[in-house]
């Protein structure tokens, strides 16, 4: 049985370290690691985007990194429950003309017994800024 750690009901160290393993993740820009940490059947909302199981979220993610270059992604803690968390994230990155973003949102996870993200809810505001700018 496919399993990822830390597992639900998570305490507020647990939360914490599935927060940081997500942020690495992430920030490694690797499809098929990230889309790992989901279940098969996952459900997404990225901002006005519906995406469904990991075949789709690596897809996904393939095309959202092709675009946004020089990634860089932090994620807090907000809250959490038995079996969700959510968190404040802003992440910067440059497009394929070299214009520098900054990204800010909340996403809201909720995770199976077995660790894995069923659900995931982005709601996320980009900012423009200059390479001056940047805090990450």
């Amino acid at each position: 049985m496919e399993q990822k750690l830390p597992l639900p009901p998570f305490s507020y160290e647990t939360a914490i370290e599935k927060i940081q393993l997500a942020e690495d993740a992430w920030n490694s820009q690797d499809p098929e690691r990230v889309s790992k940490a989901y279940t098969v059947d996952s459900e997404w909302r990225n901002r006005n985007q519906f995406v469904n199981g990991r075949n789709e979220i690596a897809q996904f993610l393939t095309q959202k990194w092709k675009k946004e270059k020089n990634y860089k992604l932090k994620k807090e803690y907000w809250a959490h429950t038995e079996n969700r968390i959510a968190v404040r994230f802003e992440y910067e990155y440059q497009d394929v003309d070299g214009n520098w973003f900054r990204a800010y949102g909340n996403e809201n996870w909720e995770f199976d017994s077995n660790g894995l993200m069923q659900k995931r809810f982005a709601s996320i505001n980009d900012l423009s800024i200059k390479e001056e700018e940047r805090k990450l």
